[in-house]
């Protein structure tokens, strides 16, 4: 690596992109041999973060009936207290703008009282069911918490556990009535669409904040997830029975790539790209095969068992291909 970056700062000097001062400062600098553990320590503030709270579950379903309910639920709800104490303490307070905690062991902080108010009212409509019967609201409830914890404090992890949050409302919502109604789940394609839909919120809140410049750093993840969750929704449904099915989701799929292909470069975002691609093509294949399965290939059998590893070899060639352009378009 050493190499690599003296020569990348020997042709920057070459092209006169930086000074002789500039270059003799870099080279001086890297022979210094320093390095930064940064990288390293939020890992492992990270790991602690989710042993710790692991723990805590743990110790709550190991010792539910020596210590008791309230016991428990009073031990969380100080411990969540404590860590938003400090998190609202040490905040800049709410910003449109990219911010940051002054010591980033807030923000692993902030996940630590976020994923035990998660633990907290699970737990507790568990044992005492404050919400009834509903049990999407004890989903949507800290659901709520945590994209309001995500904007307030900035914080990418529990954006993601309140998307996750909102993904699970919309399955409890849609699930239990529909094994009512049908008794056969797979039957009913009420939450293929519902998931659609809710890929297609995620990408408009995203088009939205970007609009008025709300946490525009968030648009990746919102992405990211509506990525996933658009084209799995979409390719579970192509192998359906009933043609008409398989063919809207066929077309979802593909209104689908287009806009994740445009926005991937919008985000020079590898990831979306290469999840797009490898979506598409999987997509493609069976779309393919649903169109020709009715028919006869026997006597062209022996053909496309030869063609076939050519088929692959090529499909691998141009992923790399494209994946390769694509760096440089972006770089």
């Amino acid at each position: 690596m050493k190499k690599f970056d003296s020569q990348f700062t020997q042709n920057l000097f070459e092209r006169g992109l930086i000074t002789e001062n500039q270059f003799d400062d870099v080279k001086s600098y890297r022979n210094l041999n320093i390095f930064s553990l940064n990288a390293e320590l939020k890992l492992f503030l990270y790991l602690s973060v989710l042993l710790f709270t692991s723990g805590i579950g743990i110790l709550i379903y190991e010792n539910i009936d020596s210590i008791g309910h309230i016991a428990i639920l009073s031990l969380l709800l100080i411990v969540i207290a404590v860590c938003f104490f400090y998190c609202f303490k040490f905040s800049k307070g709410f910003q449109k703008e990219e911010t940051t905690f002054d010591h980033p062991v807030l923000e692993y902080l902030v996940l630590a009282g976020n994923i035990l108010t998660c633990i907290f009212i699970g737990y507790l409509q568990f044992q005492y069911k404050p919400f009834g019967e509903h049990y999407g609201l004890a989903t949507l409830v800290p659901t709520i918490v945590s994209f309001f914890c995500a904007y307030y404090f900035d914080n990418r992890s529990v954006l993601t556990i309140a998307i996750t949050g909102l993904a699970a409302y919309v399955g409890l919502s849609v699930t239990p009535q529909t094994l009512l109604d049908n008794n056969d789940f797979y039957a009913s394609q009420s939450l293929s669409y519902s998931a659609v839909m809710l890929g297609v919120l995620l990408i408009l809140w995203t088009i939205y904040s970007c609009r008025i410049s709300l946490k525009t750093h968030f648009s990746l993840i919102f992405l990211t997830f509506a990525l996933h969750i658009i084209s799995i929704a979409s390719i579970s449904n192509l192998t359906n029975y009933d043609i008409l099915t398989w063919m809207v989701f066929g077309v979802i799929l593909a209104g689908s790539t287009y806009y994740f292909y445009k926005a991937s470069y919008d985000q020079k975002a590898m990831s979306l790209y290469v999840f797009m691609i490898l979506y598409a093509y999987i997509g493609a294949n069976i779309f393919v095969f649903r169109i020709f399965e009715n028919v006869d290939f026997s006597d062209l059998w022996e053909i496309f068992i030869f063609l076939l590893p050519a088929y692959f070899i090529g499909s691998i060639v141009i992923f790399i291909k494209l994946i390769k352009n694509f760096h440089k378009e972006i770089a």
